[in-house]
């Protein structure tokens, strides 16, 4: 240890400013890195989570939105009658990165509960519900599909949705109730997204359930904890001192 000690004061000489910069910086950076590496095991865990959902066997449909977030990402069949009049219109994308919509249309059971179904995924130009008729279903339908309680997106800059203009841009059930003029006594406080059965004339694309997630931040870790390795160089090297002859 003396010897060690011995050695830093000898080649090194070490300067305040760089030293009232760099500090709080590793700290900073240590911390990012750190922060990344707690995100990673989320998102492990979530993508965990939602896979072994579903591929759980089915379960039938809960009453209550307790009942339900123990249940999310478990496959539910449900029979009703759509009310394709109050179609709602979520902006979205496909795998292929083809914009669009996503149709979610109210489901009347027999008990008289209103079920919100995610009956899938229409290219932007065919909105209209005119513009693919063969898929308005009309009388008692079955539905699969997966079981979804609403997560809202939070932060400043997440824009809101447009009920008048029937744009959306994440299922908000309570606010889509009110749009369509539902009785919130009757609405099911989650939803559903259709498997992937066909639809008559192929429109709306069921199964849009996505499982997997984005999951960079390995990469984010590394890149945070490099930049405090390179910092750490840059300042060692910085004031680095060859001894004298």
């Amino acid at each position: 240890m003396t010897t060690a000690a011995a050695y830093i004061r000898e080649h090194f000489r070490f300067t305040l400013v760089p030293t009232l910069f760099t500090v709080p910086a590793l700290i900073l950076l240590i911390g990012l890195g750190t922060w990344q590496v707690q995100r990673l095991h989320w998102k492990t865990a979530l993508i965990a989570e939602r896979r072994a959902g579903f591929s759980a066997p089915a379960v039938a449909l809960p009453g209550t939105l307790a009942e339900a977030q123990s249940l999310e990402y478990r496959h539910v069949t449900v029979r009703g009658t759509f009310d394709h009049t109050k179609e709602l219109h979520i902006a979205a994308e496909d795998e292929n990165g083809t914009r669009g919509w996503q149709i979610v249309t109210p489901l009347t059971l027999a008990d008289g509960h209103i079920l919100l179904v995610n009956r899938g995924f229409v290219p932007e130009w065919m909105e209209a519900s005119a513009s693919r008729a063969a898929g308005q279903i009309a009388g008692e339908v079955e539905v699969d599909g997966i079981l979804r309680i609403e997560h809202k997106p939070t932060g400043w800059i997440i824009p809101a949705n447009q009920p008048k203009q029937n744009f959306w841009l994440f299922v908000d059930v309570p606010q889509m109730t009110e749009a369509d003029g539902l009785d919130p006594a009757r609405v099911l406080p989650f939803f559903v997204e259709a498997g992937s059965t066909p639809n008559p004339g192929g429109l709306p694309i069921g199964g849009q359930t996505r499982i997997n997630l984005p999951n960079d931040h390995l990469q984010y870790a590394i890149t945070w904890y490099s930049f405090a390795v390179a910092l750490t160089v840059i300042y060692l090297v910085y004031h680095y001192r060859k001894p004298e002859p």
